[in-house]
């Protein structure tokens, strides 16, 4: 079983979490960590920033803290946990946060493949599962 497991999620779309959710518990059993990741993703321009409340960054960052937090207690109370908030790109903090934790599994949830959108749009999942060095968990 592995020791460390990724298990990013976004909370505002339960779909990134409900079937994934206890697929990590399972690969993380009764000795492994779960490693649960939020993302606040970058503004990108710092023209779109000056029209943002001052702090806002810190704020997002702190609130996505607690939403974290408060998820863990709830779904995972009985679990090693450790929450992490990251900032920037999805699949660029996932695979940085892995390498950071040694993680030995990424478990995360994908949306049903579509041919159309993966030639427009490369999922998160897909990029995370191109470029990542250790096993990645993909749940439908």
């Amino acid at each position: 079983m592995p020791d460390q497991v990724l298990f990013p999620i976004d909370l505002q779309h339960p779909e990134s979490w409900e079937k994934a959710l206890p697929a990590a518990m399972r690969m993380a059993g009764s000795e492994g960590t779960i490693h649960l990741l939020g993302i606040v993703p970058d503004i990108g321009s710092s023209m779109v920033a000056t029209f943002l409340p001052k702090g806002y960054e810190v704020q997002a960052l702190q609130a996505m803290k607690d939403a974290l937090d408060g998820f863990a207690e709830q779904h995972l109370p009985d679990t090693r946990v450790k929450t992490h908030v990251g900032h920037g790109h999805v699949a660029e903090t996932i695979l940085k946060l892995a390498k950071k934790t040694k993680a030995d599994l990424i478990v995360m949830a994908s949306h049903k493949p579509d041919e159309l959108r993966s030639i427009l749009i490369s999922s998160h999942a897909n990029a995370v599962v191109r470029h990542s060095p250790v096993s990645v968990m993909v749940v439908r």
